[in-house]
């Protein structure tokens, strides 16, 4: 069972960045594809960036495509999302998310509880 902890969410003004962490314990996270999600207000969740285990392939939503970067340090057990050039349409929760990816489908089994990212005008 893996237990995954977002933090580094916070509020910044459009333009700004912020660093997210989601930092993972128990089970074999490091052999887990990792994800990061949002949820905006109103809106149903959806997906941001994702990261396989080894980190050779890596996707990210167009939405934010050239402003976030994610990255796995597995021996510190931690993905982060930087995030550069916020904008005000990228307020949402954050949740980081791990699972396996089996014959290239991947699956979300654990999940964060989320941290706030609000970007003012």
């Amino acid at each position: 069972q893996v237990q995954l902890v977002e933090s580094g969410g916070g509020l910044v003004q459009a333009g700004g960045s912020l660093r997210l962490s989601c930092a993972a314990s128990g089970g074999t996270f490091s052999t887990n594809a990792v994800g990061w999600f949002r949820r905006a207000p109103g809106k149903e969740r959806e997906f941001v960036a994702r990261v396989t285990y080894s980190g050779s392939n890596i996707n990210y939503a167009e939405s934010v495509k050239g402003r976030f970067t994610i990255s796995r340090d597995n021996a510190k057990n931690t993905v982060y999302l930087q995030m550069n050039s916020l904008k005000p349409e990228d307020t949402a929760v954050y949740y980081c998310a791990a699972g396996p990816v089996r014959v290239g489908v991947w699956s979300w089994d654990y999940w964060g509880q989320g941290t706030q990212v609000t970007v003012s005008t």
